[in-house]
């Protein structure tokens, strides 16, 4: 068990907590959710005890082992993926190397037996003659193959070392885990196996994360960080979402009946306060006027943007042809052979580990790179705007203030109009005028996002948009898709945005070859070529196994 007893946490003037008093316990799961600057990672860091809070204190079951997921990528470079795994239960890391150096030593010693002994003792304690297996079987679950675990960290891309950390924080059973948007950079096959284990998982956890599917499928509480409060709510983030909404309706239903009571007193003590023979009635009034109080209604700081993606023209028959398109990169063949049709009523997403072939096909779509083999044709009538994932370039030494360079891409040469979708994008007054290369991560999403609302395409190439919104603007996005009338090829790890928007799934498989059905995600990871393939790589991991 963890509690926060009274913690109140102030920045300069700004209190950012006040008087938080919340109890996780074993056998739970909580998602911690609020919006951008609430201070949900803040909370984690009071928790964990990197931050100290202005008032308060944390309490955590005397003997308990807490684990958290760590950000920093680079602190484990010289150390084997394996190591860096199982130093996620320190004590067993320390015991297991100290042991080690003492049955190494020339020269041992009576007093080395002794201490060799204990730590032997602590180590089984500890389970640690399973440390290897367990860390393995952690990382093989999370995507990454048994011929990495014992390459040093340096040598790891950096979507592998976020997987690394992620299976550091759960090694060892801990039992307090805390997790901060454990999600990001995870491919769909991985946040998959994570919210089996999660859901299997008996001690308390404590996740932040913008991924509502993922939240609704782990979490048996919620904990809504607003008004520098943490309301505690059982249930996962679709109860909590409509709980909140429930509360806010019954609050101004009984505010409306409260007010029409207040003004039917009101009429009453005008009409009847100077009649004598209504004084005594229109005094009793006056006394139950002064006791009606009206419910406050504290404006949450949440906000949601306003996306609406609305084509210039229809589209027609004729939208994209793809005819065996093959792409290799330094040396590696990443598209193998790719064709398909897309029809005008298509909303496909591409799923699947192989981001780059993602990538590189919506690139080449979007007429930023050429193919080796192959070809493609767009329809006479479609337009196209493309959501690149990578966007450095389009904002990186870029010194245009945002309205500026969203001009360029609207026919009304107007500011007065581009900031019309600027607002929409939470961009209010002078904040159009920020420069290009100063802005959020999320900020440079919702400018992209407002460029595309601008052009009015009816073709939109979406490359993992999802990435460095909060909740809030991940829902707008996904209500945006979904009534989008165009054509849609997009990506995203967001399994509700895929779920609720695609109507067709492409998935490519490791060697860049495709298989394409039309049909629902949820549908598609049941069919029959799903557990063909699952079968498949299941017996590649054996053969590894036994080699």
């Amino acid at each position: 068990m963890i509690s926060a007893n009274n913690v109140s946490l102030r920045l300069g003037k700004k209190a950012l907590f006040e008087e938080v008093n919340i109890k996780f316990t074993e056998g739970n799961c909580y998602g911690l959710i609020g919006a951008n600057g609430a201070g949900k990672s803040t909370f984690l860091k009071i928790l964990t005890g990197e931050l100290e809070p202005t008032s308060g204190d944390v309490v955590i079951t005397p003997g308990q082992r807490l684990s958290f997921l760590k950000q920093d990528h680079f602190q484990y470079d010289e150390f084997s993926v394996l190591d860096t795994v199982i130093m996620g239960n320190q004590r067993l890391y320390d015991v297991s190397k100290e042991k080690d150096a003492i049955y190494m030593k020339e020269d041992f010693t009576d007093e080395d037996g002794i201490r060799a002994s204990e730590l032997e003792a602590e180590f089984a304690e500890m389970d640690g003659w399973n440390a290897e297996s367990d860390a393995a079987t952690l990382l093989n679950g999370l995507g990454i193959p048994t011929e990495e675990h014992y390459t040093l960290m340096k040598d790891l891309p950096g979507a592998l070392k976020v997987k690394v950390l992620l299976a550091q924080a759960l090694f060892g059973n801990p039992d307090i885990l805390l997790l901060d948007e454990p999600t990001n950079h995870l491919d769909l096959d991985a946040i998959a196996w994570l919210e089996e284990f999660l859901i299997n998982f008996d001690n308390t956890v404590i996740v932040v994360s913008h991924d509502r599917y993922f939240l609704n499928k782990v979490c048996t509480h919620t904990a809504d960080i607003d008004y520098g409060k943490i309301q505690l709510y059982a249930g996962n983030y679709d109860f909590w979402y409509e709980s909140s909404q429930l509360l806010i309706k019954q609050m101004k239903e009984a505010n409306k009946k409260k007010e029409e009571k207040i003004k039917e007193l009101q009429e009453f003590i005008s009409r009847f306060s100077a009649n004598a023979s209504k004084s005594k009635q229109a005094t009793s009034r006056k006394r139950a006027l002064e006791k009606i109080q009206l419910e406050e209604m504290k404006p949450s700081s949440r906000k949601y943007p306003y996306i609406d993606f609305r084509p210039n023209r229809e589209i027609g028959n004729e939208v994209l042809e793809v005819h065996n398109i093959s792409k290799t990169i330094d040396g590696v063949k990443v598209l193998n052979d790719v064709s398909f049709i897309m029809g005008h009523d298509d909303k496909i997403a591409f799923v699947g580990s192989n981001e780059l072939a993602k990538t590189t096909l919506f690139k080449i779509l979007a007429g930023e790179m050429e193919p080796d083999e192959g070809n493609y044709k767009w329809g006479v009538t479609t337009s196209q705007s493309y959501f690149p994932k990578d966007n450095s370039s389009i904002f990186n030494d870029n010194d245009l203030a945002i309205t500026d360079w969203l001009t360029q891409f609207s026919e009304i040469k107007d500011a007065t109009y581009v900031r019309g979708f600027l607002g929409r994008m939470l961009f209010a007054g002078e904040d159009g005028m920020k420069r290009m290369k100063v802005l959020s991560g999320g900020e440079k999403v919702r400018v992209l996002l407002s460029r595309m609302m601008i052009e009015g395409s009816n073709v939109l190439i979406l490359d993992e948009p999802t990435d460095h919104l909060d909740m809030e603007s991940i829902t707008a996005l996904n209500n945006g898709m979904i009534k989008f009338p165009g054509v849609l090829l997009f990506a995203s790890r967001d399994h509700q945005v895929v779920q609720t928007t695609a109507n067709r799934i492409i998935e490519f498989m490791p060697d860049g070859s495709i298989i394409d059905k039309i049909t629902t995600y949820d549908e598609y990871l049941e069919s029959d070529e799903m557990a063909r393939k699952r079968a498949v790589y299941s017996m590649s991991e054996e053969d590894s196994e036994d080699n």
